[in-house]
């Protein structure tokens, strides 16, 4: 005898087991398309982004890039914004760290929920033959001791009751190729994101400020100051002697 999934459920020996079943599957889809909406484009904003900041570091425009970060929707915006903040008012082994750690969160960021594909990968088939089990028990204590059983008349209810194990196998097959596109693809981010901040941060630390003279620039000022004392001394030395001679 042929039933459909929706009378199956009706039946009691299996009902529980067919709906987790089918509950687990509309978890599993629901996170695959969130996760696919976080990942879309991912990679391609953040290089977007980064062209524009590397240009702007490269020219001392600290400002415009922090703007075009403001403005931006990717989350290695709020890695760059990091470095921003402390620029200048942090050494730069702390500024550096302070920006990995706010990598590292948007990294983990891109595996939430990736343990839900992953319960249901591993735990679907076992509510389905739970399921299956408990349907045989039931269709086989269902006969009396002393009864002749044809094949026939078992072989409807343990082939209903075999349906919740295939649908079970089924969802998590399903689960478990989403869980390793989504974790592949999520490696993959992580790579990228890495090389943008290692050369953000070589960019940031080294490149001169619209507002605050470069390293270089200061060391130049000294020295130029230390000249100009140096030659007003001179020559206060030299008026003096020749105060000394006229008096004389």
């Amino acid at each position: 005898m042929e039933q459909s999934i929706l009378e199956l459920l009706g039946q009691g020996y299996s009902a529980i087991a067919m709906g987790v079943v089918l509950a687990f599957s509309v978890i599993a889809l629901a996170v695959a398309i969130e996760r696919a909406l976080v990942q879309w484009k991912f990679v391609a904003r953040a290089r977007s982004l980064g062209d524009i900041v590397t240009r702007c570091l490269t020219r001392g425009a600290l400002d415009e890039g922090r703007s075009a970060c403001e403005r931006s929707q990717s989350p290695v915006a709020d890695i760059f914004l990091v470095g921003y903040e402390r620029i200048g008012r942090a050494k730069p082994e702390h500024v550096a760290t302070a920006v990995h750690r706010e990598r590292l969160r948007v990294n983990q960021d891109l595996r939430t929920r990736f343990w839900m594909l992953g319960t249901i990968g591993a735990t679907a088939p076992f509510v389905g033959l739970f399921g299956t089990v408990v349907g045989i028990m039931k269709a086989m204590g269902g006969f009396k001791g002393d009864e002749e059983v044809k094949f026939t008349t078992v072989s409807g209810p343990i082939s209903e009751a075999l349906i919740v194990t295939a649908v079970g196998i089924f969802v998590a097959v399903g689960a478990v190729i989403l869980f390793n596109f989504f974790s592949q693809r999520a490696n993959r981010i992580a790579t990228e994101i890495k090389l943008l901040t290692d050369e953000f941060l070589e960019l940031l630390l080294e490149a001169p400020s619209e507002t605050q003279p470069s390293r270089k620039a200061k060391r130049d000022d000294v020295e130029r100051e230390s000249e100009r004392d140096h030659g007003e001394k001179t020559k206060r030395t030299k008026g003096d002697g020749d105060g000394d001679r006229e008096a004389a």
